[in-house]
């Protein structure tokens, strides 16, 4: 298990665990990665929109120039807007400052390999060993690394997106779209892509505020009402949020409606396999049967991965998947770049709704409908691998349908299934549970959840 990077990246609370001198070592140990495939990386870098993005750049451009390294300051922009700069002008590697949809007090070193995907684990368990050796480079004076600067990633990515949807359809459709982008980094792009996929647009917290001063980051729907309201009170076709860094797009319906990720998800998911005539979706086990459901229905298949984005996209990438993503709001398109990209999940769903001619509640409507239930309990970290062993033993013992151990267990039963999967990142249990009715979805979470408690305290 690696002890600096978690599940997205390199997180913590601003000069605590996250601080000038952990960027700048952690700068020294990516050039140092990056220098032993070639001799002078170029690295792009950029940040979101907190306030401690200066200080944690500055720290690791120092470091990344200290071993050599070329970097290429893009500015404020949201991540899959870093990513895509990197795989489309054939940067070496790109850093990208932030923690995503976590509070204002923290923030994050994210890294992106050269074509344009987050690292594997072991890349990342590779820097970190450099990193904890303070094995870095070292080079003469006159070898140190050169800095520039670009503003051109917006733009390119913004095309990008254009080439890859049905402009005049949208622009047809007339749709009128409330954003609210969370005062994060989709500000920079959101509001100019809307507008030349000709939308009428109402703006909510797109300016840049890195205190998130006008709702929390993360889009769940306690953090959304003043967008749910919005779109009612203005009579707008749909709304849509962003998170901190604009990789991840939650959708609200015409009715002031909040959409959950699985739904959207689902729905992306059946209109792409449609109109491809089949083929692959990847999506974590973690996702409802509702997936399965319409990609089976239209002639593709479903394949499960362990929770993670980085997971989900190299596995799309070896399959050749047509479509991926997870229930969070997370869509990865693989004709335009293999990560997580709200923006690119806007102008699709702006897409769908154009060409079916329906509003999205009706669109939603036509889904299967499942309830899911999620929780989390404590356990500590050394206690894990026995709780999940436990678990497996409880599910065999209760007659399971089917149990899967791609990531934690995963019990299917005959109306309905349960996952208990260990947080990589903290020492505790998520539970997540589905059926069709919620009372079941709530017995199986609710059961599985006391079953964790009593292995994980040793009780009977």
């Amino acid at each position: 298990m690696t002890k600096l990077f978690g599940t997205n990246g390199v997180r913590g609370v601003v000069n605590q665990d996250m601080n000038s001198e952990l960027a700048l070592n952690l700068g020294k140990a990516i050039g140092t990665y990056y220098a032993k495939k070639k001799e002078r990386p170029f690295i792009a870098i950029g940040t979101d929109a907190r306030i401690s993005n200066h200080m944690l750049k500055s720290a690791c451009i120092s470091g990344l120039l200290s071993v050599g390294c070329n970097v290429e300051d893009l500015g404020i922009l949201p991540t899959p807007t870093l990513q895509y700069a990197v795989k489309e002008k054939n940067y070496d590697a790109g850093v990208i400052i932030t923690a995503s949809h976590n509070p204002p007090q923290f923030n994050g070193i994210k890294v992106v390999d050269g074509d344009g995907t987050e690292l594997a684990k072991e890349q990342e368990e590779e820097i970190e060993d450099i990193y904890f050796s303070k094995n870095f480079r070292i080079v003469s004076w006159d070898k140190v690394g050169q800095l520039s600067s670009w503003d051109g990633a917006i733009e390119l990515y913004i095309n990008g997106i254009l080439s890859k949807v049905d402009v005049e359809s949208i622009r047809s459709a007339n749709l009128h779209v409330v954003l609210d982008c969370g005062n994060g980094a989709g500000g920079v792009v959101a509001p100019e892509l809307l507008r030349r996929l000709g939308c009428k647009l109402t703006t909510i917290n797109c300016e840049l505020d890195g205190l998130f001063r006008g709702r929390p980051s993360e889009p769940i729907p306690e953090n959304l009402g003043e967008l749910m309201k919005k779109v009612k009170e203005v009579n707008a076709d749909l709304g849509v949020a962003q998170d901190g860094d604009a990789d991840r797009a939650i959708f609200i319906d015409e009715n002031g409606n909040y959409v959950f990720g699985d739904q959207s998800l689902t729905m992306v998911a059946r209109y792409i396999v449609r109109e491809k005539g089949g083929g692959t979706v990847v999506t974590p086990v973690s996702t409802s049967s509702a997936l399965e459901d319409v990609v089976t229905r239209e002639g593709g298949k479903v394949v499960y991965t362990k929770v993670g984005s980085p997971i989900v996209a190299r596995v799309m990438k070896k399959l050749g998947a047509v479509f991926g993503g997870e229930e969070n709001g997370g869509l990865i398109f693989p004709e335009h770049q293999y990560c997580r990209d709200s923006a690119m999940t806007i102008a699709k769903v702006l897409e769908i709704l154009s060409k079916e001619g329906k509003r999205l509640s009706e669109i939603i409507q036509e889904l299967p409908r499942y309830e899911l239930v999620k929780l989390k309990t404590a356990c500590p970290n050394e206690k894990k691998e026995e709780v999940l062993e436990k678990i497996k033993d409880i599910a065999k013992n209760e007659n399971a349908r089917k149990i899967d151990e791609t990531d934690g267990v995963k019990i299917y039963t005959d109306d309905g299934w349960v996952l208990v999967r260990p947080s990589g990142t903290e020492p505790i249990f998520r539970i997540f549970a589905e059926s069709k009715e919620r009372k079941r979805a709530e017995e199986l979470a609710s059961r599985y959840k006391s079953y964790v408690e009593r292995f994980a305290t040793g009780t009977s």
